[in-house]
């Protein structure tokens, strides 16, 4: 965009103009610059790797730790511009190489350089200024340290707003005000005290200890990287292993995590109470009303029966209208109790629907199949499912909505 083009070489400019205004000259000798500036070069394009990326709609930004403050303030704002022009450089010819540069990355450098040159020298001034008011204050140099970084900041915030507004992602004072907000105390405080040691080792001429700060900053900031990438590798792959095994329509288990579990749970010989259920004469739902009523009565089912167990115990919907149940830490009456408790609460409910403009309420019944037994003491897990599944069948010949129950461990058929 034109505009956004003419901002960033305007800015480019107006920081130029900030910068020749108040210094002529590098504050240092010109090798003990040459060497701070090879060893800044050197570990901010490294450091480049590790930076946050922002977005806004199509635009995207970076968020990285800046070492700017403590060069301005070493080597006065024509160090600075010299170094950023160089280091910004560097960056987009590195992006160009490998192809993963922006479209308008080219007029975006001389962005980074303005917004950078423009406001750390803005915060050399202010240091020059203000120094001699703080300096007998206990922890002056770094309180002073700390409201310098707010202020370069809230200028670095504003040149990044007035873009985003030319781009028309920001369009209301209150888009303005929550971009500002997301900038974090504790990542000032983590820059100001990164640029105030740097300042004071510098300052010393100690060249070793300088590149050990760096060294050790990498290294740290390496690992919180690699832990935030593994914990978020963490979170999408538990996002998408439950929704592989989680069904859509009900949000329970699917068959999928029920072979999972039958598989964990064979090497058991825990005693387990299967339920096999499923709505009776479901097909007459769909076909007195339609299938989107019928996923309804299906949703309050699997909901009906998940209040009925406990966080131990396992929901799967294991057919279109069947779910299957395992029950844990329970004796066989209790699970006898848990399935009346479920035939209870499908007789005093209904699902509320819309069919054709109007209210109806449908009231529906369902037949279970109860098996417990000891897990692989005579019987599988798979096995004690086919005997659950045929206990089903048995209430449905019966007259559905009841049970069938037998307990494998005494062999005994209610």
């Amino acid at each position: 965009m034109i505009w956004a083009r003419i901002f960033n070489i305007a800015l480019f400019i107006v920081s130029v103009i900030v910068v020749l205004a108040g210094s002529d000259h590098i504050l240092i000798d010109n090798r003990t610059y040459l060497i701070s500036l090879l060893i800044y070069l050197a570990f901010s394009t490294l450091y480049f790797q590790l930076r946050v990326i922002g977005k806004s709609g199509n635009i995207t930004y970076d968020y990285a730790i800046s070492y700017s403050l403590s060069i301005v303030l070493f080597a006065g704002p024509i160090g600075l511009l010299l170094f950023e022009t160089l280091y910004r450089f560097i960056i987009y010819f590195q992006r160009k190489i490998t192809k993963t540069a922006d479209e308008e990355e080219f007029y975006d450098t001389f962005y980074n350089i303005g917004a950078f040159v423009l406001s750390n020298s803005i915060g050399f001034y202010l240091f020059q200024f203000l120094m001699p008011y703080v300096e007998d204050v206990p922890f002056g140099f770094w309180l002073l340290l700390f409201v310098l970084v707010r202020v370069i900041t809230l200028i670095s915030d504003t040149c990044l707003v007035i873009v985003l507004k030319i781009y028309g992602e920001i369009k209301t004072r209150a888009d303005a005000a929550n971009f500002y907000k997301n900038r974090s105390i504790l990542d000032m405080g983590k820059t100001a005290l990164t640029n105030g040691l740097l300042l004071i080792i510098l300052l010393d001429g100690n060249w070793e200890t300088v590149i050990s700060l760096f060294i050790l900053n990498y290294i740290v900031s390496r690992s919180f990287v690699f832990k935030s990438q593994s914990i978020q590798d963490k979170l999408e792959r538990d996002k998408f292993e439950q929704m592989a095994y989680t069904d859509f329509l009900t949000g329970v288990s699917n068959r999928a995590l029920m072979d999972k579990k039958i598989e964990e749970l064979n090497v058991t010989e825990e005693c387990i109470g299967i339920i096999v259920a499923d709505i009776d004469k479901f097909k007459s739902i769909n076909d007195t009303y339609n299938h989107a009523i019928g996923d309804q009565v299906i949703q309050h089912f699997a909901n009906t029966l998940k209040h009925c167990i406990q966080e131990e115990d396992y929901l799967f919907r294991s057919g279109g209208e069947e779910f299957t149940v395992f029950l844990r830490n329970r004796n066989f009456e209790q699970c006898e109790a848990v399935v009346e408790g479920m035939i209870g609460r499908l007789s005093s409910s209904y699902v509320n629907a819309e069919y054709k403009g109007e209210n109806v309420e449908i009231q529906y019944t369902s037949s279970f199949g109860l098996y417990f037994f000891k897990v692989n003491e005579a019987v599988t897990l798979e096995k004690g499912y086919i005997y659950a599944d045929q206990l089903l069948l048995q209430s449905k010949e019966l007259g559905r909505n009841r049970l069938s129950a037998e307990n494998g461990i005494f062999a005994i058929t209610v």
